[in-house]
């Protein structure tokens, strides 16, 4: 076997798009030294991207917070049904939706099932994602700048379209996006750009919603090992992965998924439109 660089991971390489039992080591999901407080007690949570990574990370979270989860994932069924479990170990109700959030009509459904299961929508958290690595800007397809833009940015549209009539005063809205909305990326052009959308996107829903009591924030991850690394680079790139941070190495989905509790929890009570930016260290000013 490979010996993991010291801050690396060992090489590694999955097709899109990725799956989280396929890695070495498996990316640490549930934040053990965290102590919940009932902070999401009662509350209905749709989590989109939820059934590995960041998202499933959320998904444990809220539910030792009291929350029952929908799980929204592409066709990854295997890390879906960990997630579920997951979940369910917490005393907390599961449903898992699988589809394309690209569609509008499956937002819909997804909605739906989701209302039907747990009668309201309390938290969405906007986090499926995909990023396609090219060269440079002229090796982008339409096709593949079509389908980044539907998965990261149209997809929250239809998200927050469909889930509004189903949330209340108090409700809030996550969305994620990263830390290449403000320092670009030379390989992830497309997705860069729609994470800078997501960005205005979240600052605009924000001032538009809050009238109706619902706040809406963002986090923007640094490098964070998830399915979505191996899926992407090459084999040395991953064993690099995050050693440029200030703190020299990526973070674990269980690091990051706080930052969405506090967003999605009363605590975040005076916060709208704000993004905030687990990343290891680096200064974005954003």
């Amino acid at each position: 076997m490979t010996e993991k660089k010291e801050g690396g991971f060992p090489p590694q390489q999955q097709d899109q798009p990725g799956e989280q039992s396929r890695m070495s080591p498996e990316p640490t999901s549930d934040k053990l030294d965290y102590i919940p407080a009932g902070k999401l007690n009662g509350k209905a949570a749709l989590v989109t991207g939820g059934d590995s990574g960041i998202g499933r990370a959320v998904a444990i979270l809220f539910a030792r917070e009291g929350a029952d989860l929908a799980i929204v994932y592409l066709e990854e069924h295997a890390d879906a049904r960990d997630t579920y479990r997951k979940v369910e170990e917490t005393g907390r109700r599961c449903i898992l939706i699988d589809g394309d959030v690209g569609d509008p009509e499956f937002c819909r459904e997804a909605v739906h099932k989701t209302v039907d299961a747990f009668g309201k929508i309390d938290i969405l958290v906007n986090n499926a994602g995909e990023q396609h690595v090219r060269q440079g800007i002229e090796d982008i397809t339409p096709e593949q700048l079509q389908r980044t833009f539907s998965t990261n940015i149209f997809s929250m549209f239809y998200m927050v379209q469909s889930a509004l009539p189903h949330m209340a005063e108090g409700g809030t809205i996550i969305n994620s996006t990263s830390v290449t909305a403000y320092q670009g990326h030379p390989t992830l052009i497309d997705y860069a750009a729609t994470k800078g959308a997501i960005v205005a996107f979240t600052r605009s829903v924000s001032l538009d919603l809050i009238d109706r009591g619902i706040r809406v924030n963002a986090v923007a991850p640094g490098p964070v090992w998830t399915p979505l690394i191996p899926a992407s680079f090459d084999e040395e790139k991953v064993s690099r992965f995050g050693l440029n941070t200030p703190m020299g190495r990526a973070g674990q989905p269980g690091e990051i998924a706080p930052c969405y509790v506090f967003l999605a929890c009363g605590d975040s009570s005076y916060m709208n439109g704000q993004v905030l930016h687990p990343n290891g260290g680096r200064i974005v000013n954003g």
